[in-house]
């Protein structure tokens, strides 16, 4: 098993050493990381915490998965790894520029 989880339906004004303080009654926590959306870095409401062992993490998943967090009900599992996106930046024969032909 892997030590990083996925914690979903967090609330938007949780804050990572709020995060890391619940979860750390489960285990050591090692790294906390709440995802923000870039363009207007509000939270989305989601992030990752990784325990320090495999053991801490099953017991974070057993404590807090489907438990309320500051009002509401969070989604504890493993989390996945991450899926390499292609980096395409979309069609860039038109749309909004002049074209000389």
């Amino acid at each position: 098993m892997d030590n990083k989880l996925y914690v979903g339906n967090l609330p938007y004004a949780a804050t990572e050493d709020e995060l890391k303080g619940h979860f750390s009654q489960a285990g050591t926590v090692t790294s906390v990381a709440l995802i923000k959306d870039r363009a207007t870095g509000r939270a989305k409401g989601f992030g990752f915490v990784e325990m320090a062992t495999a053991e801490e993490a099953q017991k974070a998943i057993s404590m807090f998965n489907g438990q309320d967090f500051m009002g509401r009900t969070i989604t504890v599992n493993v989390a996945r790894p991450r899926e390499e996106r292609p980096r395409n930046f979309g069609d860039r024969r038109g749309g909004g520029g002049r074209q000389n032909y």
